[in-house]
């Protein structure tokens, strides 16, 4: 976290050539005012023109090197002294330059300290625990609210004082009197009495799309504009309150539940919105069940959160997509804490089981294979990081390596210069998504069928160099790890079309009333 700030900070103070003083003043400008607790304005130091971020940080002490550790750097040691003894001057000389002010340090190791951010700390603590709305009034799982995990996550509730009105449910007597499943449609027709939803919906094979997923389904993204200084501006953390709620990700715009236009590049086309068109009552009938570092096993207790009732909601295609998590970790022998595939088939059965006996019947469930992860490496490791951009010094490469000395990877198997090593994780991917083959053809359950498919990581950079775009586009360009909104847009398309060929059922008919819905509620000046 220093190196990233500091490399910030130096990197304003040149690009607009200034002091280094009025670079952090700049960069806590363009924080939002409620967020300014969290910006390094009460730390001021000097530094002189070979004290790069990494050697800052140490002098700052908060960067240490540990006993028996490799010394860990972003940037390439300064050359005209040896790596080590200039860190050490920094250190000695750290005295005078580095003037600390009282609370800056407890506010950049607990920003939960601060009184302005209590509550928010409080909050994001209840929904990283139970992966529910936080403002859900009703209990039914569903929010009026976006964020914290709100209506972003799960499809907007419509009555938040009425636990029987939620998102997905069969309509309570077809909506005559009111919106119990919120897809907007309810009342009588006055030119004959029929309830809009039963003239509209019934037969249409209504049903929901609900992904268990990891960090890629939930939509992680970092904005890239936070560390490029040749495009920040007060513009650029406008989205950080709402980010920063978010968990960082932005299911909104996701690949399989999004339903926003997309603020952060690309487009969004989702499963979701692709069912919606489809059959315009599927309205708000959406579950990103996700969360970053999600894998086979911690799904386990994550599926808890699952809003369906077996009785009283329609059928809902099931996406289960933890597509690296079971293969990725940040331990200097990866390969020891990897999911094997015994470990794999008893995790997803028992994921299947509690599905069954919650899911409605007629419901649907898609496993996705891992993703082959040499992707990244192949098409990102000589290129510049976006802190690299401005002095062309650090590449993606780099970034990897710094992350797996602190053993903080995300990926310690495919985010290495070590081709073997890249090799046998993508060879563990494979068992692993060869498990999730095996269990779609051979197991059976009462309330749903099961596909496979591969994620089609392959095909989606096929189609984008069709479009005239680059591989490295399809990956998020600050963490150099998860897919990129336009991955995200295009790995739609083409499930879409793999279901539409091989399992229609999956998807259900066409509503022909949906033209008359809208122009009903066009009518009503609704939308």
């Amino acid at each position: 976290g220093c190196v990233l700030v500091v490399s910030v900070i130096e990197q304003l103070a040149q690009w607009h050539n200034s002091t280094v003083k009025a670079a952090m003043e700049r960069l806590c400008d363009y924080i939002p005012e409620k967020y300014n607790s969290l910006c390094l304005c009460t730390i001021s130091f000097s530094i002189d023109r070979e004290m790069n971020a990494d050697v800052v940080c140490h002098s700052l002490r908060l960067c240490k090197q540990d006993p028996g550790q490799p010394l860990c750097h972003l940037y390439t040691p300064p050359k005209r002294k040896p790596f080590i003894f200039h860190l050490f001057h920094a250190l000695a000389h750290a005295g005078p330059k580095c003037q600390i002010r009282s609370k800056s340090f407890m506010g950049f190791s607990s920003v939960c300290a601060f009184p302005l951010l209590a509550n928010l700390c409080e909050k994001i603590k209840h929904v990283l625990r139970n992966k529910l709305p936080f403002e859900d009034f009703d209990g039914d799982k569903f929010s009026t609210f976006p964020t914290l995990r709100g209506y972003h996550w799960r499809g907007r509730d419509c009555n938040d004082k009425n636990t029987t009105v939620y998102p997905g449910r069969r309509p309570d007597n077809w909506d005559a009197k009111s919106d119990s499943n919120c897809n907007g449609i309810w009342g009588v027709d006055p030119k004959d009495g029929i309830p809009y939803e039963e003239k509209f919906c019934k037969g249409a094979d209504s049903k929901g799309v609900v992904l268990l997923g990891d960090s890629a389904g939930a939509h992680f993204h970092i904005p890239p504009e936070w560390m490029t200084v040749t495009q920040m501006s007060a513009k650029s953390f406008a989205n950080l309150p709402m980010a920063f709620s978010d968990e960082l990700d932005w299911p909104q715009f996701s690949e399989f539940t999004g339903f926003l236009n997309s603020t952060i590049g690309g487009w969004t086309d989702s499963l979701y919105l692709r069912l919606r068109k489809r059959n315009r009552c599927n309205h708000r009938d959406l579950q990103n069940i996700s969360q970053n570092g999600g894998s086979s096993g911690n799904l386990l207790s994550l599926i808890k959160s699952l809003a369906r009732n077996q009785l009283l909601d329609n059928p809902a295609i099931v996406i289960y997509a933890t597509i690296g998590n079971d293969v990725c970790n940040g331990e200097r022998d990866t390969l020891a804490h990897m999911t094997t595939p015994k470990e794999m088939l008893s995790n997803v059965v028992q994921a299947l089981r509690y599905l069954d006996s919650h899911l409605p019947n007629g419901s649907h469930v898609i496993l996705t294979g891992l993703v082959d992860g040499r992707f990244l490496w192949d098409n990102l490791h000589d290129r510049y990081h976006p802190l690299g951009q401005l002095n062309k010094d650090v590449t993606y490469s780099q970034l990897y390596s710094f992350l797996d000395c602190l053993q903080v990877s995300p990926c310690s198997g495919w985010l290495t210069p070590n081709e073997t090593l890249r090799n046998l994780t993508s060879e563990r991917a494979l068992q692993l998504s060869n498990v999730l083959k095996e269990i779609a053809r051979s197991e059976k359950f009462a309330n749903f069928d099961i596909f496979y498919m591969d994620f089609p990581l392959r095909q989606t950079a096929e189609e984008w160099r069709k479009m005239g775009g680059e591989a490295w586009q399809l990956i998020e360009p600050v963490d150099g790890f998860h897919p990129s909104q336009i991955a995200a847009a295009l790995g739609t398309g083409i499930t879409w079309q793999k279901a539409l060929h091989e399992w229609p059922q999956v998807l259900g008919k066409e509503n022909p009333f949906n033209d008359q819905i809208e122009a009903i509620f066009k009518d009503q000046g609704g939308h």
